[in-house]
């Protein structure tokens, strides 16, 4: 219980002032849409670039623990496009869309600031280098599925060029990159812009949990139950499950092995949605187990913090 009051609860207590705030009319559409695009474009970006250009690559990059995070991740996705051709005889742009809900967890908006209040800020370097290939990774898997699902296996070079728009144009991908330019290549930042750069990112998280309880506001659940229950339940417990058999079975060490599971059991992040809507394929699905699995993972992430090293 302490946990949940002292790790868990502050980070939805500020979601909640968001979607409150919304639902009262204290706040506007448009300035949520505002806010949201300054953390996903300016802030989140300026986080990722200052916490990847400081990243011991070689200590932060353990095989191990990606390998483990990531075969979750997959198995999130893989089981999540089957089930729903096979079970719930979606079609199959709609199983590409409900895979990448089970694909893509909150990493940043809950992974970070709930890993940094349990083990504090020194337990994020693993955090930040699953992040660092998070976004490639994910949108790599789901726009390869999806545009081969569309195209039913033709148009390799159409294929390619939508992969390469989709990555190249992301602000977070980007704040990557130039985050791994500077670490790479030991550039020295100025003082002047590493200060203003710490402004940015002591802004992101917590402007980022108000505005996504704003997004969170105008997704409501309308039927098509059973698949969203079943794409949640592959977000909060098959990821996090494989990620935790993952990395004991290859002694993943005790620090990454948390942030790798914590990571791993967070709710579906906005992308989901994000990635359905660009598609038109399963938004209704997508929206609703944001919506439900943040909400949701309140009490999953206790349950899993409860039984962490």
């Amino acid at each position: 219980m302490q946990a949940l009051i002292e790790v868990i609860l502050p980070v939805f207590l500020v979601l909640g002032f968001g979607y409150v705030a919304v639902w009262r009319g204290l706040f506007s559409d448009a300035g949520v849409d505002g806010l949201m695009k300054f953390t996903q474009n300016f802030a989140i970006p300026c986080l990722l670039f200052r916490a990847v250009s400081t990243l011991d690559l070689g200590q932060s990059f353990e095989w191990r623990m990606l390998l483990s995070f990531y075969t979750g991740a997959l198995a999130g996705f893989g089981i999540g496009l089957l089930g729903a051709r096979l079970l719930f005889k979606r079609s199959w742009e709609d199983s590409v869309a409900i895979g990448f809900v089970g694909l893509f967890s909150n990493s940043l908006l809950l992974g970070l600031p709930i890993t940094e209040r349990a083990y504090g800020a020194d337990a994020l370097q693993a955090n930040y280098a699953i992040i660092a290939m998070h976004s490639p990774f994910c949108y790599g898997v789901g726009l390869t599925a999806m545009e081969i699902a569309r195209n039913r296996g033709g148009g390799i070079r159409r294929t390619a060029a939508a992969i390469g728009r989709a990555m190249f144009r992301n602000a977070l991908v980007i704040g990557i990159m130039l985050g791994l330019a500077v670490n790479l290549s030991g550039l020295i930042l100025p003082g002047p812009v590493t200060e203003a750069l710490d402004l940015m990112v002591r802004a992101a998280l917590p402007a980022a949990l108000f505005g996504l309880g704003g997004v969170l506001f105008r997704y409501r659940p309308e039927g098509d139950l059973r698949t969203i229950a079943f794409a949640v339940t592959l977000s909060l417990v098959v990821h996090p499950t494989v990620v935790w058999l993952m990395g004991k079975g290859l002694a993943v060490e005790t620090g990454q092995f948390r942030s790798a599971v914590v990571t791993a059991a967070m709710a579906p992040g906005v992308n989901a949605y994000i990635f359905a809507n660009m598609y038109g394929a399963a938004r209704r699905v997508a929206a609703s187990s944001v919506l439900i699995g943040t909400a949701l993972s309140i009490l999953t992430a206790w349950l899993w913090l409860a039984v962490l090293p």
